[in-house]
């Protein structure tokens, strides 16, 4: 429904014809529901029109055969039945029956929704399979095993006292107090339990054997697995200074500490931000709408330039002053002394809130003790499986060969992390399957949003069509002659067919 509660568009019910259509798709209503009618090849099909992650209008998306791909956040829709393919999006859309004769279009009966993966389980097996860590990749592997049919017992071992939870919010909607916590849990706890799924929080494991194929627990407590998937994640790099440990100084990457950001942000008049990462940005712009004054803290020359060069780190500079944040670029802090902070230029800082962003390091000391293959992460084939046979590793400790660029990286995206959790659940399943996603993550500062496809850990060039300080803009960033990543604000349509490009092209 659109926000006058009124229907879009014709009422599919009574008919329409091939030539409404506008770049193969149309907006109408059956009853009081908005529809979204798609063209795909000679077939057509009628789909709720609103993306089941954030809402995305499915009508400016990309069809790719018969799916269709979300424009704000790149998640996939099959048009057959609805189902979410491709993550962020976790949940299945409405779809109705469609009928056509010759040129006209009608659309009547809404399909029943499909049952929930554990109505259709199998009888139980006596397989078991663990995964530790309770984040992005733990938890979509745990929900697609349900979903392709797993019928044996699945325990998720998660350290953090939260339900796994849509932690891009944390720094974004809910720190700036636009969305309420009930947006945050992936799924409510009745859920797991329907599904069959263990999920133990506040769980410490202390030890992984790939002989004995055993997990040991903090208390000391001992989990035999079939297979395992390791998705402990990262964590944040502590600021290693005199006064860091003070309790007016926080990190972001739990519930937990956005809830403590949020609480001291109540009391709070000055707020120092250091580091000008993704998330210390985006903490920034949250906090000014919480009306607080921000300083931001940080080594480069501009912020952002590592990833998405000088000219948009420019523009992500001007956007945040505009906002009334205010930088200390090429400057550091050397020490916190109560609210007194202290920067190497000499320039003194009063905050009574300080947020540190300078980036997370992967957590891989389960690893690393379990012997296995380990270059700056969890070594992992094409199929996410690491050395130890049976043993699979998703999210940010993977490093993996990637088919894009020709390298084996790592990345530290949550929908990288969701579909490799996807992926390492089939290949516990023996299903085979290779991990040739294209990496993808989003950051939205204010009003703006950037959306980012491929991985280049450098790059000579950088070509660029639109305007950036205007907000229309496509970023195309080479080596050696060769586009590895793209940057986008407000091409949407463009980045997801930049996107299909990279997934149809091999290094």
């Amino acid at each position: 429904m659109t926000e006058d509660n009124k229907p879009s568009g014709p009422d599919l019910t009574t008919g329409v014809s091939l030539a409404e259509f506008k770049d193969g798709k149309l907006l109408g209503h059956v009853g009081e529901e908005d529809v979204l009618l798609v063209q795909a090849g000679s077939e057509i099909f009628a789909i709720e029109p609103s993306c089941s992650h954030y809402h995305g209008p499915l009508a400016e998306g990309l069809v790719v055969g018969d799916t269709i791909r979300c424009p704000w956040h790149h998640a996939c829709f099959s048009l057959r039945s609805g189902e979410a393919t491709r993550p962020p999006a976790l949940n299945a859309l409405a779809v109705w029956d469609v009928t056509r004769d010759r040129d006209k279009i009608t659309v009547a009966r809404k399909r029943e929704a499909p049952k929930p993966s554990s109505a259709h389980r199998s009888a139980p097996t006596p397989e078991k399979f663990v995964i530790v860590g309770g984040g992005a990749a733990g938890f979509a592997a745990a929900e697609t095993l349900r979903r392709e049919g797993f019928a044996g017992a699945i325990t998720m071992l998660s350290s953090d006292g939260a339900m796994p939870v849509d932690r891009p919010n944390l720094s974004k909607d809910y720190l700036a107090g636009s969305a309420p916590e009930d947006w945050l849990p992936l799924r409510g706890e009745d859920d797991y339990q329907d599904a069959g799924i263990d999920l133990r929080l506040n769980t410490n494991v202390s030890a992984i054997d790939p002989k004995t194929r055993s997990v040991t627990l903090g208390n000391g407590d001992r989990l035999s697995f079939d297979r395992l998937l390791l998705a402990t994640g990262a964590e944040p790099v502590k600021l290693q200074i005199p006064g860091a440990d003070q309790s007016h100084v926080h990190t972001l990457r739990s519930v937990a500490d956005s809830r403590a950001i949020i609480k001291a942000a109540g009391s709070a008049r000055r707020v120092l931000v250091i580091g000008a990462s993704f998330i210390g940005l985006e903490v920034a712009a949250s906090l000014r709408a919480r009306k607080l004054e921000v300083h931001v803290v940080a080594p480069e020359e501009r912020p952002m330039q590592r990833v998405l060069g000088p000219e948009m780190g420019d523009f992500i500079r001007a956007l945040h002053e505009e906002n009334g944040v205010d930088f200390h670029l090429k400057d550091t802090v050397e020490k916190l002394e109560g609210h007194r902070a202290t920067l190497k230029s000499g320039a003194v800082i009063e905050a009574d809130l300080v947020v540190v962003g300078i980036g997370v390091r992967p957590r891989l000391a389960l690893a690393e003790q379990a012997g296995l293959a380990a270059d700056r992460g969890v070594r992992v084939s094409e199929y996410l499986e690491t050395s130890a046979s049976g043993i699979f590793a998703a999210g940010d400790i993977a490093r993996w060969p990637d088919p894009h660029s020709g390298q084996n990286i790592r990345v530290e995206h949550w929908v990288v992390a969701e579909r490799q959790g996807q992926t390492a659940a089939r290949n516990m399943l023996g299903k085979r399957e290779r991990f040739d996603a294209v990496p993808f993550f989003w950051s939205q500062h204010y009003d703006v949003p950037i959306n980012y496809v491929g991985h280049a850990e450098s790059f000579d060039d950088i070509a660029i069509a639109g305007s950036i300080r205007d907000k229309d803009c496509l970023l195309r960033y080479r080596k050696d002659g060769r586009v590895l990543a793209v940057a986008s604000i407000y091409r949407d349509l463009d980045s997801l067919k930049a996107e299909l490009e990279m997934e149809r092209s091999r290094a």
